[in-house]
């Protein structure tokens, strides 16, 4: 393959992947409703996008389970002080696969379910354990997708999973956990977090790897390449934010089973 060929979507991904960072990393630090408002943008857009890519004869109906995904979120976000409510954030998906004879039910009832659950937890760890533990998931999650995907053209070897994900390869997926690792490294200096920081920096990363998987098993079913196109290089908002659904749930998940040391900003 020429050189055009292996890197032609290295620019597009930079600039897009940029703008996003920015302006994500921006709505990270002001945390309280600005990134609460982002979470719930978010999980509506992705639960469209997931449902017109699960049944795309029915746009209609993707964009008002990505709509109702949005205002679920909102309600539970604003009566967070009732536990009993997290309950609601199932009902895009209930709403999603009661209707006979839908296609890809299990694939949508198991994914909006996530997608929902990730995006109120994402604001949960935020708000619980500050802004520095979020850095730090995200920051994984990038250098996780970055490593991977220089490695991968770089080195190329053997494929990770090529039924499922032909482009991934071993090289990347290995230079991912790395690259996770040493970012784990750089954050022992800056919290009180033990040297456990090092190998649940590799666990997160693998997690977000299964996350992607999962939304390219996801796309291989329903015959698409992207979930949407709505960002240049990238593809749809799922494309680019299913590392970091995979990675929020294992966290959560972990937050779960140890202390997370709380850092304030």
């Amino acid at each position: 393959m020429s050189a055009p060929g292996k890197w032609g979507d290295l620019a597009p991904r930079v600039l897009s992947g940029l703008g996003m960072a920015v302006g994500g990393l921006l709505l990270v630090w002001l945390g309280g409703p600005w990134f609460a408002a982002l979470a719930i943008v978010a999980a509506g857009i992705m639960v469209w996008e997931l449902a017109a890519m699960t049944h795309p004869r029915r746009p209609a109906e993707a964009l008002l389970l990505g709509l109702l995904a949005a205002f679920t979120l909102t309600l539970v976000l604003a009566a967070r002080a009732d536990p009993k409510l997290l309950v609601l954030l199932a009902l895009p998906t209930l709403a999603g696969v009661v209707r006979p004879r839908r296609p890809m039910k299990l694939e949508y009832g198991l994914y909006s379910l996530a997608i929902m659950v990730a995006s109120y937890g994402l604001v949960a760890f935020r708000e619980g354990y500050g802004m520095l533990w979020l850095l730090w998931l995200i920051l994984v999650v990038v250098v996780t997708d970055v490593a991977g995907y220089f490695a991968g053209r770089i080195f190329g070897g053997p494929k990770f999973w090529p039924r499922i994900s032909p482009k991934k390869t071993w090289s990347g997926t290995a230079a991912g956990w790395v690259a996770a690792a040493a970012v784990g490294i750089i954050f022992l200096g800056v919290s009180t977090a033990g040297i456990d920081l090092l190998w649940i920096s590799a666990l997160l990363a693998f997690s977000s790897q299964m996350g992607d998987i999962a939304e390219s098993a996801i796309k291989r079913r329903a015959g698409v390449k992207d979930s949407s196109n709505l960002i240049p290089g990238h593809g749809g908002l799922m494309d680019r934010f299913d590392g970091l659904l995979g990675a929020a749930l294992f966290m959560l998940f972990v937050a779960q089973l140890t202390d997370v040391p709380v850092v304030r900003f």
